[in-house]
């Protein structure tokens, strides 16, 4: 009895160990990539170089985000590229030539994006089957008001990723911030656990007496919100707009909130994780740069981290 004891002992610190493992690996992930990139290039240890490094993570970081409350549904949103594109092109057409109608313009989006989670859970269409056909129409509307790459961001909106924060550049005390302001909302807050609670069970919480087609409304339009900030962070940068700018952040948003610990079955995400996974794939990037691999392995090397990813979390996760 003894040892059946002690084995039972060592098999709960073994499964203790690998659970924290797990968790953590997000944050291993980047502290090993910055290691890199600092070994290779010490120079970029400085607040320009840091600012530098990582001014490309804000956008990506608030479609990660915004990703991340459809994924915590148990949903997915293919068209959250082809938004943050359409953003991009009002911001750089009407915000500074006719801001009511580009304000108007955005708010459209959010309704657009309200209307679609009511229609994903009142006639149970797939997510993946109706935010590919948003995809096409958010591309279809930025065509429109931008044909081609061009326009100008107001300057209010450019100047906001040049402030000089005491301390830590902008992107760091932005991502933190997010990741903090994020986990109240989702992880501290009554209206977090209801939205995990949907994605876990929905029949459970209606079963409760919530609204899950509410609830759901309420998910797409905050990810909306999210998607608006992420395409006027990106119109600031660039400080103009184009239709095709952000293709790649459907699946860049998508594999954030994995690398971050989210899981497809709905419930279960991590803002942290999350925020972290979005820096962790724009600084791959950097890394491949730096050793003169071509940006088209870019996303490749990004798909490899994540399928590495995934790997270990299920080996980790094996009784």
């Amino acid at each position: 009895m003894a040892e059946l004891s002690h084995q039972a002992r060592r098999r709960g610190r073994g499964a203790f160990v690998l659970s924290v493992v797990d968790r953590f690996m997000p944050f291993l992930m980047l502290a090993l990539i910055l290691t890199l990139i600092f070994t290779m290039r010490p120079n970029v240890l400085s607040y320009f170089g840091v600012n530098l490094l990582l001014k490309l993570s804000v956008p990506l970081v608030l479609a990660a985000l915004s990703q991340m409350l459809i994924i915590a549904l148990g949903d997915i949103d293919l068209s959250i590229g082809a938004f943050v594109g359409f953003v991009t092109c009002v911001a750089a057409v009407y915000l500074e030539t006719n801001p009511g109608w580009g304000i108007a313009l955005l708010v459209m989006g959010i309704a657009v994006y309200t209307a679609a989670g009511l229609l994903i859970h009142e006639r149970q269409v797939p997510s993946i089957i109706v935010t590919l056909g948003m995809s096409f129409l958010w591309l279809g509307a930025a065509l429109l008001v931008l044909p081609t790459p061009g326009g100008a961001a107001p300057q209010w909106l450019s100047a906001i990723p040049k402030v000089r924060l005491p301390l830590l550049p902008f992107p760091v005390w932005f991502s933190l911030a997010a990741a903090l302001v994020m986990d109240l909302l989702l992880m501290r807050s009554a209206f977090g656990v209801i939205l995990r609670g949907v994605g876990g069970n929905s029949r459970a919480m209606e079963r409760a007496g919530w609204s899950v087609a509410r609830a759901k409304m309420l998910v797409y339009a905050s990810a909306a919100f999210l998607g608006i900030l992420s395409g006027l962070s990106l119109a600031a940068l660039t400080t103009s707009g184009a239709p095709n700018i952000a293709p790649a952040y459907t699946l860049l948003s998508i594999a954030a909130v994995i690398l971050g610990g989210g899981s497809f079955v709905g419930g279960i995400v991590s803002p942290a994780g999350t925020v972290v996974g979005a820096i962790t794939l724009v600084l791959v990037g950097s890394v491949l740069s730096f050793l003169n691999v071509p940006p088209v392995w870019q996303s490749g090397a990004q798909g490899l981290i994540l399928i590495a990813v995934l790997l270990g979390r299920g080996l980790i996760s094996r009784p």
